[in-house]
């Protein structure tokens, strides 16, 4: 007799449960990729391209205002416009991070990714063509726009990854997010180099960069699933919630999977998806709405941003040559890079609550040393090395967890129908917050000096804190368990065993009767 065929290679790695894990298919490897290239990538690149070429777009400014006005635009007006241009694109990631669980109920997630594309691709034009129109106004809009995908992709991502993974990767996959913000940051230091395109008759090709990854995406998301969960729960598409699990998982018996999302909808009061005002009263998701809240403020409150204020004028009193400094900073990018990919690749192993905690706590150790370091690096002359290596530390820190996972704990933490409003939330917290840094962080600077980074060890702290009483771990678990893990802080109460017997048998009870229903359709045939 035969051996029964199966889809898709077998792997003999075996759960705690003691089921053989699938195997990580080319198609969710390709899905997290290039969904991650197009959107979290783009993110990370104008985070750190419009460092190299400050200084030409600047005198751009003043030449297009001597030619319009027929003077030199004053010292007062051209810091207006610079800090416009840089702090525009936070506003439009603002505007982005409210507008996205809209977006998301009409296109679905794919969709959502791939619609974006198209901000990024007219924010492309608009700052490549803006120096040959003689329009700053052009730059600015730009990094609007820029500012506008990347609200949108920061919220839309970390949804569709999560959506996407089975629950014994999540965290590896969605670490693809922070990985990609990392490598965009990275890219935007190399090619921002004077020998590539660091130059005054090169700087607008840094910009043209911006529709290369777009269109990647644009070429391969389009023949990758919709998320299973998004077809099944929200568009009762079980056909194509079917076959989208068979691809991403790369088999064909997908029942499991299938009653697991049942089973999550069975237990949802509402299976619409809820409005952000409705999120917020809702007793059932306070204690996870909180700490999505103060998880992703101290993501951007923790001081990393803050931290590239010191880099440059630490090694200048390093004393490192003018001209190699880009170079030296190329080091803090692949420092970021190298501890996103290590997180990503031990976070099933360890958790997202350790590594949280560790990120925020050694954080906070590292900028206690920093503060120690700049007040002594006059006195003494090698105190600026380890001032460096301090900032590297806490670089890795951020990296190590803080960096990536509140993304992941966004998607984790809440149900299917209170997910998009969530995502909307973390993503207003997440932008407010980050335009709060660079709003405060100079006035602070000036008043603290030396002793500014202590705030930031407050919040590491308080942070680590919080997290430790709070937060339960949530690597390998069901988005039923780990809603109902927070069933009692928020004194909700957990469904009896009898009733999750009874929710079982309904389900397997749902299920017999639909394959008694094809099996009557065929035989009618």
């Amino acid at each position: 007799m035969d051996k029964p065929q199966t889809d898709g290679p077998v792997d003999h790695n075996m759960t705690d449960s003691g089921k053989k894990k699938q195997p990580i298919t080319a198609c969710l490897l390709s899905a997290a990729f290039f969904g991650a290239l197009g959107s979290s990538f783009l993110y990370g690149y104008n985070l750190s391209v419009v460092n190299a070429p400050a200084l030409y777009i600047k005198a751009f400014y003043n030449k297009t205002w001597i030619e319009r006005y027929g003077e030199p635009i004053r010292a007062e007006t051209a810091t207006l416009l610079w800090s416009i241009t840089v702090s525009i694109f936070a506003i439009g990631g603002l505007l982005g991070a409210l507008s996205v669980s809209f977006i998301i109920k009409v296109l679905g997630r794919k969709g959502t990714l791939l619609v974006n594309n198209s901000f990024a691709v007219i924010a492309a034009l608009l700052l490549s063509l803006g120096e040959r129109a003689k329009s700053f106004e052009m730059l600015i809009i730009g990094r609007f726009i820029m500012g506008v995908d990347s609200g949108v992709a920061l919220s839309a991502l970390p949804m569709y990854l999560g959506e996407i993974s089975p629950r014994h990767i999540r965290g590896s996959i969605g670490q693809f997010n922070s990985i990609l913000i990392c490598l965009g940051v990275f890219t935007g230091q190399v090619l921002g180099l004077p020998q590539l395109l660091g130059q005054e008759s090169r700087w607008n090709y840094l910009f043209s960069f911006l529709a290369f990854p777009a269109f990647l995406q644009l070429c391969v998301l389009p023949f990758l699933p919709e998320s299973p969960r998004y077809l099944l729960m929200e568009r009762r598409d079980e056909a194509g919630a079917e076959k989208a699990f068979q691809r991403f998982l790369g088999k064909k018996d997908v029942s499991e999977e299938l009653e697991e999302v049942h089973a999550e909808a069975r237990a949802q009061d509402n299976l619409h998806t809820i409005s952000v005002l409705q999120l917020l009263k809702s007793p059932a998701v306070r204690w996870q709405l909180i700490t999505i809240i103060i998880t992703m403020a101290c993501y951007q409150l923790c001081g990393l941003n803050a931290i590239w204020y010191y880099t440059n004028g630490i090694l200048r009193e390093a004393g490192f040559a003018e001209d190699i400094l880009p170079y030296i900073t190329l080091s803090t990018g692949a420092i970021e890079t190298l501890a996103a990919i290590i997180s990503g690749l031990v976070i099933e192993r360890i958790g997202r609550k350790p590594l949280l905690i560790f990120g925020f706590s050694a954080m906070a150790f590292f900028f206690s040393l920093l503060t120690v370091f700049l007040n002594f690096q006059d006195s003494v002359s090698w105190m600026p090395y380890l001032s460096y290596i301090c900032i590297l530390a806490v670089i890795a820190s951020f990296c190590s967890g803080p960096g990536g996972i509140p993304f992941i704990l966004t998607g984790e933490l809440f149900e299917q129908s209170y997910r998009p409003a969530a995502f909307m939330i973390a993503g207003t917290v997440n932008w407010l917050s980050n335009f709060a840094v660079g709003l405060l962080f100079p006035f602070i600077q000036e008043m603290l000096q030396t002793f500014a980074f202590l705030v930031f060890v407050v919040v590491c702290t308080i942070g680590s804190i919080y997290l430790y009483v709070v937060l339960p771990e949530t690597k390998s678990k069901t988005f039923l368990d780990i809603s109902q893990s927070f069933a009692k802080i928020n004194k909700i109460p957990v469904p009896s065993p009898a009733q999750e017997m009874e929710l079982v048998l309904s389900i397997k009870s749902d299920t017999c009767e639909k394959v008694h229903n094809v099996i009557k359709m065929e035989s009618s045939f």
